[in-house]
């Protein structure tokens, strides 16, 4: 079972390990709608070849004319293959007049007539009404003895719940299950993919995102990095921040490589701040990618504009999403090969916040920032990050789920009362091996940029 099924998608067979075992059992299960024929069919059109065809099997839940006429929507399907390494057949009047048995025959007959390399039948789990304990259980020792002499991939399809993949007798003969669901929270839906078994392999464990896309499946694995204890090398000398008084205040700068969280109430100059950390570093022969999902690229070129930057800078690279409908791990994946594409060394992300409402669970989010962070510092990138806080004043509260733990450094940005006006205070909280200055100091925003003013002694006394 060394042998590799490739589903044409680099990203699955990632997570399979390298692909599903050839010649093997494997069920492809979910609930309705979740893409399960669709990439049963992507096997079939990536591997099938005149000499060893596919043959695709419908019983009695999805009609043959219907599997047909949906997956020549998609761009995998090959009209010019159908007839001639991919054939299909409809098992639901054979099953209806003859039975299971009849069934059996029938699959006989096309192995002899076609000798396939690959044979779907969709729906399995259909066949099993048609015969209860004993007859069925003989019925599928039968057929996998059958599939097992036979050098041929097999995929059964079906509609299974988690209780019936525990009970089922059909999965206790398949070499591999790969489930196919549905999350729903709030207003938000995300496909999720798992190997539940994988015989004699190795795969990626957890839930890794998909989506149903033109092509086919396309899936995101779970950015999830074990624990890697081995020496990388780090640079000596530090980054200007572009603010000439905060530099002073994290000790002349940042480290390359570091991560730097800003946090702050709407307004207080997050995303300006990360701007210059960016374009900065464009100055110093750094590019940069600037992931947003809070500003559009018309108004955040009306922004840099303001303060004589270029989103048509050499070196800058603009990564913009809406976080409507965000997969967090389909984003991660186009942020890093940004990031490869162009060589960059400073990347911002604005905000975490958007992150944090896209991850699917709080312990998601945590092993997805450790393993974002741990890549960066490894490649020598530094990373800004910004994160909306709630209040507006007297923040008791600085990051959710632990991010401000994985950062280097952490920056503060707070409004002040001061009578009938409001000012703006920035904080130094952490710089993570070196010293820094934890003075709470008002920054105005200005023409050029932020300037930074003298401490503020006791802000609360003017509350």
């Amino acid at each position: 079972m060394n042998d590799r099924l490739s589903s044409g998608e680099p990203h699955l067979d990632a997570v399979l390990g390298g692909g599903l075992p050839a010649n093997a059992i494997n069920m492809l299960v979910g609930l309705p709608g979740t893409g399960k024929t669709i990439l049963a069919q992507q096997y079939v059109f990536t591997n099938a070849t005149p000499e060893r065809p596919a043959v695709y099997l419908s019983t009695v839940s999805e009609p043959f004319d219907k599997i047909l006429r949906y997956g020549q929507t998609l761009g995998f399907f090959d009209p010019k293959a159908v007839g001639r390494s991919v054939f299909y057949d409809d098992l639901g009047a054979v099953l209806n007049e003859h039975g299971l048995d009849g069934v059996a025959e029938r699959i006989s007959a096309l192995f002899k007539e076609r000798r396939p390399g690959i044979v779907v039948i969709d729906s399995f789990k259909a066949l099993s009404a048609y015969a209860a304990g004993a007859d069925f259980r003989r019925f599928l020792h039968n057929l996998a003895g059958h599939l097992s002499a036979y050098p041929a991939s097999s995929f059964w399809v079906g509609e299974y719940s988690e209780d019936e993949i525990a009970s089922a007798p059909e999965f206790a003969v398949a070499d591999a299950i790969v489930d196919l669901s549905t999350t729903r929270a709030a207003e938000r839906e995300t496909r999720f993919l798992r190997v539940l078994k994988l015989r004699g392999s190795q795969f990626a464990p957890g839930r890794h995102a998909y989506r149903i896309a033109e092509h086919g499946i396309a899936t995101f694995p779970r950015l999830a990095d074990r624990l890697d204890e081995t020496d990388y090398a780090l640079e000596g000398e530090r980054r200007s921040s572009g603010i000439a008084a905060l530099d002073q205040m994290l000790a002349d700068g940042y480290w390359p490589g570091a991560s730097t969280l800003c946090a702050g109430p709407s307004g207080c100059g997050k995303t300006l701040m990360g701007l210059h950390f960016v374009f900065n570093g464009i100055r110093q022969g750094e590019p940069g990618v600037l992931a947003t999902f809070q500003e559009h690229p018309t108004q955040l070129e009306r922004i840099v504009k303001g303060f004589g930057w270029s989103l048509e800078e050499e070196g800058v690279e603009l990564l913009y999403r809406s976080p409507v409908d965000l997969y967090i791990d389909e984003w991660v994946y186009d942020l890093l090969a940004a990031i490869e594409r162009t060589s960059a060394r400073r990347v911002l992300i604005d905000s975490l916040t958007d992150l944090q409402f896209a991850a699917p669970d709080e312990m998601r989010f945590r092993e997805y920032m450790y393993s974002l962070v741990q890549r960066f510092s490894r490649q020598g990138v530094s990373l800004f990050m910004t994160s909306e806080l709630p209040n507006l004043f007297e923040i008791a509260r600085l990051s959710e789920y632990g991010v401000s733990h994985l950062s280097d450094n952490v920056v503060l940005l707070q409004y002040i009362r001061d009578g009938s006006a409001v000012r703006r205070a920035l904080t130094v909280l952490k710089t993570r091996a070196s010293r820094h200055e934890p003075e709470i100091r008002e920054f105005k925003i200005t023409p050029d940029g932020i300037v930074l003013g003298e401490p503020i002694d006791d802000p609360q006394a003017s509350d």
